[in-house]
């Protein structure tokens, strides 16, 4: 799975806080499941709920909150492209620890396309780029490259 760790690299460089207490933001993998694909090769699809959960945030919560919104827009766009998915794709949960801070979870639901293909005597495993929105607009939403 890789989604995890792009996730925490591209919240890490949005989040001054976080750049410099790496350690407040924990993720974890719950509800995994392998979905076979049925097609001739033994390709899969990853479907699993990503916990990610900040300790100790001193900041608003939209700090962490558009930061994952971008990602999932580009890494995840069936939650905002499918009605029926947008009610659902992205809960969350605040921790009020006192006036300056809180834990916050979010909880998203992601998926991950694996190509599995037979090459002389070994398997060639490759992950799937996600699918691109020709009508999207990114200007409305990512941030320039540095």
């Amino acid at each position: 799975m890789r989604k995890p760790a792009e996730l925490r690299t591209a919240i890490t460089a949005a989040v001054p806080d976080l750049q410099r207490n790496p350690d407040k933001l924990r993720l974890s993998v719950e509800e995994g499941r392998v979905v076979a694909t049925g097609g001739k090769t033994i390709s899969f699809e990853y479907h699993y709920t990503l916990t990610l959960l900040v300790i100790d945030f001193a900041d608003s919560a939209d700090a962490i909150t558009v930061p994952v919104l971008a990602w999932l827009r580009e890494n995840q766009a069936e939650l905002f492209n499918n009605p029926d998915k947008r009610p659902e794709g992205f809960r969350f949960e605040t921790d009020i620890l006192n006036h300056d801070s809180v834990d916050l979870l979010m909880r998203l639901p992601l998926t991950e396309r694996v190509i599995v293909k037979v090459e002389g005597t070994r398997y060639a495993i490759t992950h799937a780029a996600e699918p691109v929105d020709p009508y999207d607009d990114p200007s409305g939403w990512k941030l320039p490259t540095p």
